[in-house]
């Protein structure tokens, strides 16, 4: 089964190629970037993001996940990167995402999400999404809020981010509340 390729009135939502390596490596090896993610290490090397494109289509064949370029749709190129990390046999999944700094606060991610939430929902027969970002980054809280997802709870130090504990808040949506996008 291939990856899909997901389009709104701005975007494209479509599989990551091993050419896009660099575009990722120069836009994930921002501090700003690493510093809002759980995963991105920093710094974020040309061999990271190759090494994370070459699992893709592995885990999407096995129905781990959905990883998706977000590319602008006039210019094709690509300004970060959203995932559904798929838990079929509960039917939920957790969102998760990434925008490039040059590209924040212009509505990406909302679009971006929305998009691929939709796609959760639609074509995968999802029940649930669930989302979580760190209390220090409520800007990611406010893309959530605008899906429709309701604030479950905070997971107090959940984790450590560079030598820091983090509180996480932890946001969900069920089908029937989702905010819905008309895709193109």
């Amino acid at each position: 089964m291939q990856l899909p390729i997901i389009k709104t009135s701005r975007l494209i939502l479509k599989p990551f190629q091993i050419d896009d390596s660099k575009s990722v490596h120069l836009l994930a090896d921002d501090i700003k970037i690493a510093s809002t993610t759980g995963t991105i290490p920093h710094p974020y090397k040309l061999s990271d993001a190759e090494s994370w494109i070459n699992t893709h289509v592995d885990n999407w064949q096995k129905k781990n996940s959905l990883t998706l370029s977000v590319c602008l749709n006039e210019k094709n190129k690509i300004i970060g990167a959203i995932e559904l990390i798929l838990k079929l046999q509960h039917k939920r999944a957790e969102l998760a995402y990434w925008i490039g700094f040059p590209f924040w606060n212009r509505g990406y991610c909302t679009e971006a999400s929305k998009a691929i939430v939709s796609y959760g929902f639609n074509q995968l027969d999802l029940r649930k999404i669930t989302a979580h970002h760190m209390l220090s980054n409520p800007a990611s809280g406010k893309v959530m809020e605008k899906l429709g997802m309701k604030r479950e709870g905070v997971f107090e130090q959940h984790f450590i981010r560079f030598g820091e504990f983090q509180d996480m808040a932890a946001y969900g949506v069920l089908r029937e509340n989702f905010k819905c996008l008309e895709l193109e």
